[in-house]
């Protein structure tokens, strides 16, 4: 499996464009998959804000264990998506 992460990472580092990008991913994910990582990302935005925990569950009706993982997530300083996130709160 981690042979086709890796093929599956340069294709998508091939792609010239978001609207590649994009197309990309529908056709691979099912909409409910294009759904959870979207949903993941709104997560990661409002941990990133700052937002609590239990509103963000509320407000996205996710559960606690998600956002617990997300929070895990961005206490690593040198995480990926806790320096793109760190980037657009900085444009």
């Amino acid at each position: 499996m981690n042979d086709s992460l890796t093929e599956i990472c340069n294709s998508v580092n091939q792609l010239s464009s978001v609207d590649e990008i994009k197309s990309f991913f529908k056709e691979i994910l099912s909409e409910k998959e294009l759904e959870d990582v979207q949903l993941r990302w709104e997560l990661m935005k409002k941990l990133k804000d700052g937002e609590p925990q239990r509103n963000i569950a509320k407000e996205l009706h996710v559960s606690l264990c998600k956002i617990t993982r997300g929070a895990k997530i961005l206490k690593q300083p040198e995480g990926i998506i806790n320096k793109i996130l760190s980037a657009e709160q900085n444009k």
